[in-house]
């Protein structure tokens, strides 16, 4: 699959043969540029792909009315335009549409549907607010109780967090999964977020090298080294322990080891890697670390002295 433009057609994936289950929130992730777009916009029927074809129960896409597709998928895209004038409410009741009749009048069993979608996604408190009141986090956790009252066995998110600040991301992250598990339905999205895609997915589908997805759970695709190789670039390392990429250094200030919890590892961890030290099991450097994350202090052997905070350590070895 893939776009056409003036001049051409440019295929982006192909040789795909992909599954969703329902009860799964899948997570779609590769590198910019690779088609992840593309293929959420062909599987949704926005576009069509170059070559082969798209089926719902056995029966291509492009058969299916729009009313009559509206009730096998729902959509939220990453555009952030959305009506103002629109109440949550209203924005939310839109999603009954492929189930009214023409004056889109709402039975009591699509209102009992469109409260439950809205005290589902945390979103109750915005009924009567206007959608240009509210916040890009409010406003998408709207969109995505749109797509729940639209009683879809699919829903498709593309970058859905794409404007979000980090709690709200974490937040959609956790209701998506928690809305797949419990609502039986067949979920993807496309993401960046490879920590949160890493932590929360059920299976990630992972645009490769060679213009195709590898469909696995987190866990294999990172030690397998399919995640790494999706990434991979000349100035970047994956961090199997982390799970995530991180700048290779070049020669290293020194080996140090360093010992103790491991919250309070983790982040020395952090901040002698940004300083060019490379943290090994074991070296003739070594830093000790006692105490609680909200009293913590490190002693080296270089002096044996004690630190209160990590600044002072860094300024010390």
């Amino acid at each position: 699959m893939g776009y056409k433009s003036k001049k051409e057609e440019k295929a982006v994936l192909s040789g795909l043969g992909l599954i969703l289950r329902k009860g799964d929130l899948t997570c779609l992730l590769g590198p910019n540029g690779s088609g992840k777009s593309t293929l959420i916009r062909t599987l949704t029927s926005i576009q069509k792909p170059l070559k082969g074809s798209v089926a719902i129960d056995n029966r291509p896409l492009e058969s299916y009315s729009q009313k009559e597709l509206a009730r096998k998928i729902s959509l939220v895209l990453t555009d952030r335009n959305a009506p103002g004038n629109l109440t949550g409410y209203a924005l939310v009741s839109l999603g009954r549409f492929p189930y009214t009749s023409w004056m889109g009048t709402l039975s009591q069993s699509d209102k009992e549907l469109i409260h439950y979608a809205m005290e589902c996604t945390g979103t109750l408190a915005f009924a009567n607010r206007h959608i240009g009141e509210l916040s890009d986090g409010e406003r998408q956790k709207i969109m995505i109780a749109r797509a729940l009252v639209q009683d879809t066995e699919m829903i498709f998110l593309d970058e859905p967090t794409a404007h979000l600040d980090l709690p709200n991301r974490i937040e959609i992250f956790h209701l998506l999964q928690e809305l797949a598990h419990n609502s039986d339905k067949a979920i993807l999205l496309s993401t960046h977020e490879m920590d949160m895609a890493l932590s929360s997915a059920d299976k990630l589908w992972l645009v490769t090298n060679e213009n195709t997805i590898q469909s696995g759970l987190p866990e294999d695709l990172v030690l397998n080294g399919q995640l790494e190789k999706a990434f991979s670039r000349e100035s970047l390392e994956f961090d199997y322990e982390t799970g995530g990429f991180r700048r290779k250094s070049g020669e290293f200030k020194a080996q140090v080891a360093i010992k103790g919890p491991e919250v309070l590892k983790r982040w020395t961890r952090s901040a002698l890697e940004r300083k060019g030290f490379k943290v090994v099991e074991e070296a003739y450097l070594r830093i000790d670390i006692s105490g609680s994350p909200d009293a913590p202090e490190w002693t080296t052997n270089k002096d044996n002295k004690t630190y209160k905070t990590i600044e002072a350590l860094l300024l010390n070895i």
